[in-house]
């Protein structure tokens, strides 16, 4: 009996060993499992943070890219934009210093041009004077004739005048003469009456008529006894060969 208490002694500490063996092992072996595959989330989850934050990064920079290329676009385009600008508002001053310019001239020259006839009075007698001077006694005549139609004062006298030496140009002499006695007539005191007296000596001469030339001299002399110094040659000149006394 003692033999055999001591026997089951043994064998109920060797159960119990092994109970608390197999006890520990089933408590570590799920602790030491857990760690493990926590071990193992957490490092998927890094990873997956880490590739998650180098997309973005890499996003970022692309987006950066992005960005810097249309800023660069966009100052090109604002510099061409200036500079179109610039080159409008230069041409632009230029054409108006060109016109300018043009009306400058235009406003100087005084030259009647072929394709712009002059419609008034002083116009018609400025076209009337050149054509006079480059013995166009044609076209001054038309001219003449054509200002007489609105002219007033002086200005008529004077188309009046200019009537009389184109007719006097293409030897047409007795309407010469009229034509001057009437620029005459029309203002006898005036600066031009001188003149006129003397057409109508010249133009009477020209016809042969020296008696009424003679007559037309005298009364040059007797209404301005002091005449300008080209009025008393030219006067002299016409005495003579009209044989006046």
């Amino acid at each position: 009996m003692k033999v055999c208490f001591k026997a089951s002694r043994h064998v109920r500490t060797g159960l119990v060993a092994l109970a608390m063996a197999t006890a520990i092992s089933s408590v570590c072996v799920p602790v030491a499992w857990a760690r493990d595959n926590a071990n193992s989330g957490t490092n998927d989850l890094i990873a997956q943070l880490l590739d998650r934050v180098s997309t973005l990064e890499q996003q970022q920079r692309d987006m950066r890219g992005e960005i810097d290329q249309l800023t660069n676009e966009l100052q090109q385009k604002t510099a061409a934009l200036s500079k179109q600008i610039a080159d409008n508002q230069f041409a632009a001053q230029a054409n108006a210093g060109a016109a300018g310019a043009s009306t400058a001239a235009a406003s100087t020259d005084t030259t009647p041009k072929e394709d712009a006839k002059p419609t008034t009075p002083d116009g018609l007698l400025a076209s009337g004077k050149v054509a006079l001077q480059k013995k166009d006694y044609a076209e001054a005549q038309s001219d003449a004739e054509s200002a007489l139609k609105n002219a007033k004062g002086a200005f008529k006298v004077d188309a009046q005048f200019l009537l009389a030496q184109s007719l006097a140009g293409q030897k047409q002499y007795r309407q010469s003469a009229v034509a001057y006695y009437d620029a005459y007539r029309q203002a006898p005191k005036s600066g031009r009456a001188p003149d006129a007296l003397l057409g109508v000596s010249a133009s009477l001469l020209a016809l042969g008529d020296k008696k009424a030339s003679c007559e037309a001299l005298s009364k040059l002399k007797a209404e301005f006894p002091t005449p300008s110094a080209r009025v008393a040659h030219a006067a002299e000149v016409y005495a003579k060969r009209g044989s006046c006394e």
